[in-house]
This record gives structure tokens, sequence and C-alpha cells, in this order.
């Protein structure tokens, strides 16, 4: 059986849904992030040397971590032709794409902005906070929010060619990407003006196995 080791409101909560899509038998340790850090708890350094989340564990000791290599090696372990397209094909292209994208792309301009949010919001010396204010300021309109700008644009335009992001069908890079789409919505400035990315929310929200993996993962913030 498949070990989760779950992290609170993380990137760990795409692979619990991939699992409940996949009707695959697993289970999950719960760790719980640092209430003044935000930071993962250091018992999951004795999982993985980075002490970072998602990792999950298998029966015949393999760790596996980082969530597009989870996504790719599961499907292809488990998947019996679910959840990916056929090898060679065009969609098969887009799909391996959008699981790199995901994080090697997009993730990049929403994380540097949470943490110039939190720069321009945090606790500091008094004399340092317009110094502080105004860095983070610029950083964010100059580079981060026009970055951000693009790639939800490009995002909505590959949306207007297919229903899913490797094409017709519902595959694993839908499960990598959900994460990106929900943290852009959340504190990216993602909404109603990118209609088919919202639909696209939309849908993944909607599905059996999403909602299962709720359930087994506990709160999830950025559906708030």
């Amino acid at each position: 059986m498949l070990t989760v080791h779950h992290l609170n409101n993380s990137r760990s909560q795409r692979v619990l849904w991939l699992l409940e899509e996949l009707e695959l038998p697993y289970e999950v340790v719960h760790y719980q992030r640092d209430p003044q850090t935000m930071l993962a708890p250091a018992s999951l350094r004795a999982v993985h040397p980075l002490g970072k989340s998602p990792v999950v564990t298998t029966d015949d000791g393999l760790t596996l971590a980082e969530s597009g290599a989870i996504i790719e090696t599961v499907i292809e372990r488990y998947g019996n032709g679910r959840l990916a397209p056929v090898a060679g094909s065009p969609e098969a292209v887009r799909y391996r794409y959008w699981l790199h994208f995901a994080e090697g792309t997009a993730m990049s301009p929403l994380l540097l902005k949470l943490i110039f949010d939190r720069i321009e919001t945090g606790k500091m010396p008094f004399f340092a906070r317009p110094v502080a204010k105004a860095i983070a300021a610029k950083t964010k309109s100059a580079f981060i929010h026009p970055n951000i700008a693009s790639h939800l644009n490009y995002m909505e335009a590959e949306l207007g060619r297919s229903e899913w992001f490797a094409g017709d069908a519902f595959t694993g890079a839908d499960i990598q990407m959900s994460f990106v789409v929900e943290a852009a919505r959340a504190r990216g400035g993602l909404d109603a003006k990118r209609p088919k990315l919202m639909a696209y929310l939309e849908r993944i929200h909607s599905r059996p196995a999403y909602k299962r993996a709720l359930e087994r993962g506990g709160p999830y913030e950025l559906l708030n």
C-alpha cells in the first residue's frame, strides 16, 4: 500500500486526489505546519532529507518526492492506461509539458508574490518598513504581477484549445496544474475576467475523487 506523507495546505493535496482518481488504496500520515513560520515540521526529514511534502513511500521501499515525479511514476506503475495520453501522441507531448510547466514556470512568480506580500506586512523595525514596502511594491509591479498575468493569459488561451490542459481527456497534467490555478485564484488575481480558467476550477472541484481527497487531507485553505 502507498503511504502519503501529507502536509496541511500543501502540494500533497493533489497527490491524494491522484490516488482517489485511480482508486488506489493508500494511507495518510498527517503533518502540520508551524503556525508561526508556516514551515513543515522537522519530522518530515526522517522520510526525505529535504523535509518537504509531498512524499510517497511504497511497500517495496521506494520513496518518491516532487509532485510531478510522483504523479508521473504513480500513473506509470498503477494507472493501467488511465490519466495519461497514448505514448507518442500529440496529447502526450502536451501532457509532459504541463507536468513540468506547473512547477518549472508557473509557480515561481506566485511564490514570489507570497514572499513579497509578507515582506510588506511583516514585523520589522519602524525605520525599515518604508524601505521594505517600497522595494516589495516595486518588485511586484515591475516583475511579479506582469509575469503572473502573462502566465494566466497563456493558460486561459490554452484552455481555449481543449477542455483539459493536455487535450479533450482529463489527465494527470490537470492534477498537477490544479495547485497552480488554485494558488492563482487565492493570491494571484485570477477572477472572472479569465472565464476558461474559472470554469476549469469548477470542473475539477466537482469531481467526486477531488471531494474524497479533501475528506482525507483535511482543511485546504486555497479553496477559501
